[in-house]
């Protein structure tokens, strides 16, 4: 991976085997990467992307008035996000094992006597990767099955610049925990979209005639889940 500075603009930049050039700013920070040809050098691509600076610019600060979560003290009545919706903290203490529970607008949440903030963000962090599992893996079975494609291993871990990555040489696919957060139509377009890249590697016309072609409404997911609010943590480079 090799960079380009444009003022304060830090772009990426991917060397690939295709055909044209390929520019795009990510949530949810805005970050600028551009993928281009084998053949083209960097003066060329530096052209590219100054002319394309005022979008780029434009796109970074929608990014940047997006609504952020504030950082987390888990503590009594705090809001905290599952599957789109918000609930209030409820703390429990006693001497067993630590669990959560949801139940109505309230995420009951038990913990030994004395437990550390950060024990408690461990347990929640804990609790919302088990539930993401749970979705995800039914998820990724059906598409297998439209997609007549295998995901030979799947994980999840926090990502501070992207929702979702996949290896295509191995046939292995990672998405973001704080997808937990986020309503189920977003988690499976995030999840199709990895899938996708087992077909084609890059965001090209063919990737997004299969997009289309799998998940009709993927552009209105997208859009959905970039207008969440976001964790503090995500916007950090």
């Amino acid at each position: 991976m090799q960079q380009l500075t444009l003022g304060d603009i830090i772009v990426d930049v991917e060397i690939k085997d295709i055909k044209n050039l390929h520019l795009s700013v990510l949530p949810p920070i805005g970050k600028v990467r551009i993928a281009a040809p084998i053949r083209m050098n960097m003066d060329t691509i530096r052209i590219y992307a100054l002319s394309k600076l005022s979008w780029i610019k434009q796109q970074q600060t929608k990014f940047n008035k997006a609504v952020r979560e504030s950082n987390k003290d888990y503590i009594y009545k705090e809001g905290h996000f599952f599957l789109g919706k918000r609930y209030l903290l409820h703390i429990h203490e006693a001497e067993q094992k630590p669990y959560i529970n949801l139940k109505h607008n309230t995420l009951h949440l038990t913990v030994r006597p004395g437990a550390s903030t950060e024990k408690k963000e461990q347990i929640i962090n804990e609790w919302y990767r088990q539930e993401l599992r749970t979705l995800a893996i039914p998820i990724i079975s059906k598409y297998e099955s439209i997609m007549n494609v295998k995901v030979n291993d799947f994980g999840i871990k926090s990502m501070k610049t992207k929702w979702g990555t996949c290896n295509t040489d191995v046939g292995r696919i990672w998405i973001n925990l704080e997808l937990a957060k986020k309503p189920l139509q977003c988690i499976e377009y995030i999840i199709v979209h990895e899938m996708v890249h087992l077909l084609e590697r890059s965001h090209n016309k063919r990737f997004q005639s299969l997009m289309n072609q799998f998940l009709p409404d993927w552009k209105h997911h997208k859009n959905i889940l970039n207008q969440l609010p976001v964790s503090h943590r995500d916007w950090q480079y």
